[in-house]
Formats: structure tokens, sequence, C-alpha cells
């Protein structure tokens, strides 16, 4: 490139500065740019704005093809990268959330009972793995997740039609469509197992199948696609009329359990010589080591809600945490000082208190409202299984709707309160919650929590009554004498002469 000269670029004064001359031993003042100067200044500007430019394309085009095709690699090597991080945390996730079910569930369940109902019960939890799974392949997947009405998906995805390696970009971008589609399954298949709680020790299997079977079709697939799928009534950020906040599942998950399940316990009525005759549990110590396994598993329920492996699960698993550890004081605490001593039943009820409640909020609050939401669970709870339930007298035997209804109900508006853009800022800088500004959310929530409670109740009830038609929904007096494990499967949990 030849040679280019350019005249000195002078801001002040028409010479160099040694030719600055003194007034009176002061400095002289200094003029501003003649005009024909600037003139000239300006176009040099231009003129090396324009060898930048021209030098800038002449690099870019000069990329020898070789590193063209190295900086094409690193990207989707990138992309890979990150694509398998998400797609290893959400199957461990979805292995946490089934043994949240399985041996979770079914033992902190099974402990509960009276030990010759222990295996009928356990039995509750694990059948219900395989009956759900077969289902949602065939139809729950499609019914919730497809897009379709604001309260019900299509078929498009009718025996998986279509779910495959390839990521969905509505639900989760960076995983195949087939993980999040198995991960969403676990989902399905824990919420009907928490109904059992309610009318254990005293309902016939082959009811319990089909109640589980069109409770799903009819409550739980309608609700998961009304909250989660694009589309649904209440969806927060794929079209829904009512946006409501529920991260892992408050509304869909434990009020629809929950609630259904007082309504099962009130129709199928209280167990024979309930409550004068002693019903403790069996062995506390299975039900701890459940209690611990649905602790450990709820971190996949919650944080693999973020369906990513990024700082939205590390909040939501810290969340977790700290509301579950409140609960555990708050719930020993009051039971402490209104029964005169802390039972070991009582902390780790109070933990799957706390568990539920933060379950909506998880992606959404702070570690600070998470305690607040879990202190708050914890009594509200106790008082629900140990004062309420004696008030109005029905017999909610494991006290799901205790601990599974309210603490997803508490959990859910109080999602409205403390919900902010700070943790997950879905709305682009506008307020989430009461705690943001936003009054309003608190209204959504609520909508949200009574379209959970009617369709538990009504769809529940229906249900019931289709059941007691078809087969009878309640064991004969003679069986629930003898104990679900013999009546009901023929074998016994305990065999102690072998």
């Amino acid at each position: 490139m030849r040679n280019l000269s350019f005249p000195r670029l002078r801001v002040f004064g028409n010479a160099p500065a040694k030719s600055a001359k003194s007034v009176g031993g002061a400095r002289a003042p200094r003029t501003f740019m003649q005009p024909h100067t600037f003139t000239k200044t300006i176009r040099s500007l231009q003129l090396l704005m324009l060898l930048a430019v021209t030098a800038g394309v002449s690099l870019a085009q000069s990329i020898p093809p070789d590193i063209a095709k190295k900086l094409d690699d690193l990207d989707k090597a990138t992309k890979s990268a990150q694509m398998a991080g998400d797609n290893a945390w959400m199957l461990t996730s979805a292995a946490l959330v089934l043994m949240m079910t399985g041996p979770g569930l079914a033992l902190f369940y099974g402990g509960l009972v009276r030990k010759k109902n222990v295996l009928g019960t356990m039995m509750h939890s694990f059948i219900l793995m395989a009956t759900v799974s077969i289902l949602w392949a065939l139809i729950g997947y499609s019914l919730a997740f497809a897009e379709g009405s604001p309260f019900i998906g299509d078929f498009r995805y009718v025996f998986l039609h279509g779910v495959g390696a390839d990521p969905n970009p509505d639900y989760g971008a960076t995983i195949p469509h087939q993980t999040y589609m198995i991960y969403q399954l676990m989902f399905a298949i824990i919420t009907p197992a928490l109904i059992s709680g309610a009318f254990a020790e005293r309902m016939k299997f082959s009811a319990m199948l089909l109640f589980m079977t069109l409770w799903s079709l009819v409550v739980y697939f309608p609700m998961a696609h009304m909250v989660w799928g694009k589309g649904g009534f209440l969806n927060g950020t794929l079209g829904g009329k009512f946006p409501a906040w529920d991260f892992a599942g408050g509304t869909v998950v434990h009020i629809t359990s929950g609630v259904s399940a007082l309504v099962c316990a009130l129709y199928l009525g209280k167990r024979d010589n309930y409550p004068d005759e002693s019903m403790r549990p069996h062995s506390v110590v299975l039900s701890v080591i459940g209690a611990c396994l649905l602790w450990v598993g709820w971190f996949g329920f919650n944080a693999g809600s973020a369906v990513a492996a990024g700082s939205l699960a590390s909040s939501a698993f810290v969340a977790t945490h700290f509301a579950t550890a409140a609960a555990v004081l708050s719930w020993m605490t009051v039971e402490w000082m209104m029964a005169g001593k802390p039972s070991v039943l009582g902390a780790i009820s109070g933990a799957v208190a706390g568990l539920v409640a933060i379950t909506p909020a998880s992606g959404f609050v702070k570690p600070m409202p998470a305690i607040a939401i879990g202190l708050a669970a914890g009594v509200v709870c106790y008082l629900m299984v140990t004062k309420v339930k004696k008030v109005f007298g029905y017999d909610d035997a494991l006290d799901a709707f205790g601990v599974h209804g309210m603490g997803g109900t508490l959990g859910a508006l109080l999602t409205g309160v403390f919900a902010t853009k700070e943790v997950n800022d879905l709305r682009m800088g506008k307020a989430m919650g009461l705690v943001d500004g936003d009054a309003g959310q608190i209204v959504n929530q609520v909508i949200a929590v009574a379209i959970s409670w009617g369709l538990a109740i009504v769809g529940t009830l229906v249900i019931l009554k289709i059941c007691d038609v078809v087969c009878g929904v309640r064991v004969s007096k003679e069986q629930e004498t003898e104990g679900l494990d013999l009546s009901m499967h023929g074998e016994e949990g305990y065999n102690l002469e072998s």
C-alpha cells in the first residue's frame, strides 16, 4: 500500500505549541480550529474509517477455509457439550423422581400402616410405576403436552409418535424430546400414588387400578396441560389466559392428589373401628428411610424442572433444601409445644410438608422466602393433621390431604407473593409477584388453585361412582379385618416363623 500523509490534527490553535507567544507573562489565548482545517480533518477521518472497513472485509475474506471449518466445528462442539450436560442432568432427575415413588413413597406409606397392610400399601406405589407408564406412552403424554385446546392436548403424540431425539424448543431446547417426555412421566406416576395414602387399608386392589387409570385421564392429564402444556389455560409462558406460576407441581401434583385424597376418604368412609382402635404405624423406621429418599429425590423433582443444568436449577435446589429444613423445625417445635414431645414421625411429616409447599415456588423465590414458606408449611400442615382432621372426623389414613392438599395450596398462593424476576425473569424485566410489585399475580394463583380444587373434587367423585358400579370400591369387613396383604394378595409382609 502506498504511503499516505495526513495533515496534523490540531484541536486548538493554528500553530504548534512552540509558536505561542506570551502576553504579559501569560500564555496567549487559544483559538478554535479554522474552517478549512476542520474540513481537512473530517475528510482525513472519513478516509481512515474507509480503510479500516476495507481492511476488515479483506481480512475476513482471507481466512483460510480450514480455519473457518475449525471455528464452525468448535461452535458445534460447544452446543453438543451443552446438550450432553443438560441431557445427563435431566435423565438423572428423571431417575430421582422415579425413586421418590419406589422406594421412597412405598417405604414412607408402608411404614405408616398396620403390618397386615404393608404389602398392599407398597403395592399401590409399585404397580402405578407400571400402569401409568404404559398409559403415558399410549396417550397420556399427548393429552398433557401436545398442542390442542386450553384444557387438553390433541392426539399428535399418541403412541409417542414424533417424540424422538430432536429437541422440542417449546419445552426443552437443549435436550431430546424423548428425555423431556420420560422426565414428565415420573410426575404422572407419583401423583396418583400420593392419593393412596387416604384410602389405605380399605380399598379393593381392582378398584384402585381402575380408579387410578381413570383419574389420570380425567384429572391429571388435563391439569398438566392447563399448567405446563403449550397453550394451556394457566400456562405462564406459552400462551395461557391466566398465567400462573407452578414451577414443579404445586397445583398439578399436590393439590389435585391431596384434594382427591380427601374425596376418597369421605366416599369410602372410616376404617373399621376408627378412631377407637389404635392404628399406629407398624414401622416408623421404614417411614424414616422413605422420607429421606423423598428428600433426596425431590431435588430431581424441583431442580430438574429447570430443564437444564444451569443457575436456575441451582436456585431451585437451594430453595428446596432450605424450605424443607425449615418445615422440619417448625413442625417439630409446634408439636413439642402442644404435645409435650417432638416425635420422629412429626419430623419426617414436616419434611414432606416443606417439600410440598416449596414445589410450586422453587424456581421463583430466593432462599430467605423459601425458608419462610417452609416455616409456614410446617405449622399449617401440623394443625391440619392433628386438629382440623379431628374436628371434622374424616379418616385420611396417612394424611395425604393435610400435607399435600393444604401444603400445595399454601405453596401455590405464596408463590404469587414471593416470586421475583431476580430469580426467574420470565417476563423480561417485568414484575413476577407481589415482592416485585405485581399484586395481580396472586389473583392468577388463586384462579389456578380454585381450578385445581374444582377439577379434583368433581373428577374424583364421578370416577369413584363409576368404580363403585363396575367393581365396588371397598373391601368387605372380613377382608379388612384379615388385612389387605392376605385378602388382596395372598401373602404377608413379615414371616417371622421361617
